[in-house]
């Protein structure tokens, strides 16, 4: 069941943006809509670092900063259709190697000097 407050948040898929998505894309909304966020969060999840970026948000609307540019309904930044994990892969990954031998018989030691 989903929550109806959740359908009419300015920003899709909020409950899934990362922290870092989440500071750029609330710079686009205006201080009623960064209100709005704000009292959802503080009513479902709560999650402190979340409430201080939309907290500071809101201080600096209300202190006269304008909403800049953007696209609130913009992909989310990990929706990019990059691919993730490693490019390595077996056929381009270097062959294994092991430590250099110490102290085998045929690599004697080489005399550090006289030592008187």
């Amino acid at each position: 069941m989903t929550d109806p407050a959740r359908s009419t948040l300015p920003l899709p898929d909020y409950d899934h943006l990362p922290l870092g998505g989440l500071e750029s894309r609330v710079r686009s909304l205006t201080a009623d809509e960064v209100d709005a966020l704000l009292t959802y969060e503080r009513s479902h999840a709560d999650r402190r670092p979340v409430t201080e970026v939309l907290s500071a948000r809101l201080e600096q609307l209300r202190a006269g900063a304008e909403p800049t540019g953007g696209d609130p309904t913009a992909l989310r930044p990990e929706q990019h259709g990059r691919t993730t994990g490693s490019p390595v892969s077996p056929a381009t990954s270097p062959q294994p190697s092991s430590a250099p031998p110490h102290g085998t018989p045929d690599q004697r030691g080489k005399p550090k000097g006289d030592r008187t």
